[in-house]
């Protein structure tokens, strides 16, 4: 067994926790744990709310939720001998939930709150609770489903250098600028409120609450990639930009489908993840790269057919785009919801269904102008009933529209 690094406490709050916690990127958050090249262990996480989702019928955690405070990662690591310019690579060995914690949960985010892929259409704040039984799990809010779950982190990454933080805040910032008042806003700006940073404390804490960015999106570090497919056997070539890499994990998903569409859309879950970390001296130079890249394994469920839903880049009121391939699998989403609600289930549910489930989406084709075709393929072993078309039309099933509602 892989020796335990760091441990958490779920039953603390993520500022309460034994070994410090941080949920901003910076280069300047000090490290809380040392290990060598070629080292095994184990690193312990907290779900990515910091416990602020509870595993209850109700909504209103979802609809309350403090974003600011969320995302919260075990870590930085140091690496002894990593240096700019080098390859990182971490062998993801095991994975899964931490004992006596074993579910999940899943949200659809209110609009004005975080919102997700398909916000227009499901604008309110509502909620999915996952059992997990070994490698499979299932919800009592989502019934006539069950399916094996990749489970992976959700966010991995290396700190960034003081040069590329500042890019990315002065790119995000000017990105914003173009519409400062839309809702969701076009990206989540450095944001002292909720920055939890380490063992900092002083005028270094405040400094780096301000400076510090946010962990929402993916960025040439890693973070927040939701890569449902970086699960055991899976390595990760990280290109490191600062001293001893600093390392740092978190937002561990039970399983999740491409695009994770409703924002809080894996099963989330506080986890343990046994990793093994190594290096490759001046690799990121030699190979040319500046953002990870992914070795996949082989411990996948494997599934023998899918319903596979086909969109193109032509928006819900008919305007044609260029090679839009957001919009084609927007579209692609949609009808696939249309398709599941013809069976019984809401609308949000469907939803949540392709979010959490291992749901395969493809740009599958970019090329034929003007339309991007993109895809959405549902494996039809997850249910206990039939789903394909036949000449009898859809088999209407029993289906309680039950996930947790936000009501006041």
């Amino acid at each position: 067994m892989s020796k335990t690094l760091i441990s958490v406490d779920v039953t603390k709050k993520a500022h309460e926790q034994p070994i410090p916690l941080h949920n901003r990127w910076h280069p300047d958050i000090p490290a809380v744990a040392q290990v060598e090249a070629g080292d095994t262990f184990r690193v312990e996480c907290i779900d990515w709310t910091g416990g602020q989702i509870k595993n209850d019928d109700s909504a209103l955690d979802v609809l309350k939720i403090d974003l600011t405070q969320v995302h919260y990662m075990s870590g930085p690591i140091a690496v002894a001998g990593a240096e700019p310019g080098d390859l990182l690579v971490v062998d993801i060995l095991d994975i899964g939930p931490l004992r006596d914690s074993e579910w999940g949960f899943t949200g659809i985010f209110a609009k004005e709150n975080g919102g997700g892929f398909l916000t227009d259409y499901f604008p309110k704040a509502q909620k999915a609770i996952w059992d997990i039984q070994g490698i499979y799990t299932q919800s009592r809010h989502i019934p006539h489903v069950r399916f094996e779950g990749i489970t992976h982190p959700g966010l991995m990454g290396v700190a960034p250098s003081q040069e590329l933080l500042e890019q990315w805040n002065k790119r995000e910032a000017a990105l914003v600028a173009t519409d400062p008042q839309r809702v969701p806003p076009l990206a989540n700006l450095p944001e002292p409120h909720g920055a939890l940073v380490g063992k900092l404390r002083g005028a270094d804490a405040d400094r780096v609450a301000r400076e510090g960015a946010r962990t929402v999106p993916p960025r040439e570090n890693g973070g927040n990639c939701d890569i449902k497919n970086l699960t055991r056997g899976s390595r990760i070539y990280f290109p490191v930009f600062v001293k001893e890499a600093l390392l740092s994990m978190g937002d561990i998903h039970f399983s999740q489908g491409d695009g994770e569409i409703s924002f809080c859309g894996a099963i989330e879950m506080a986890g343990w993840i046994n990793i093994k970390v190594d290096i490759i001296k001046k690799g990121a130079q030699e190979y040319g790269v500046t953002s990870p890249f992914v070795k996949t394994g082989n411990m996948e469920p494997r599934f023998d057919e899918y319903l596979l839903f086909e969109g193109i880049s032509v928006d819900e009121k008919g305007k044609q785009e260029y090679l839009n391939a957001t919009t084609a699998y927007r579209r692609a989403c949609l009808q696939a919801i249309e398709y599941l609600k013809k069976f019984g289930y809401s609308g949000e549910q469907a939803y949540v269904l392709l979010s959490t489930a291992p749901c395969e989406g493809r740009i599958s084709g970019i090329v034929d102008i003007p339309n991007a075709c993109s895809t959405i393929a549902i494996p039809t072993a997850i249910f206990d009933f039939d789903i394909k078309p036949t000449s009898a039309g859809p088999k209407i099933q029993k289906i309680e529209k039950n996930l947790a509602q936000a009501q006041k």
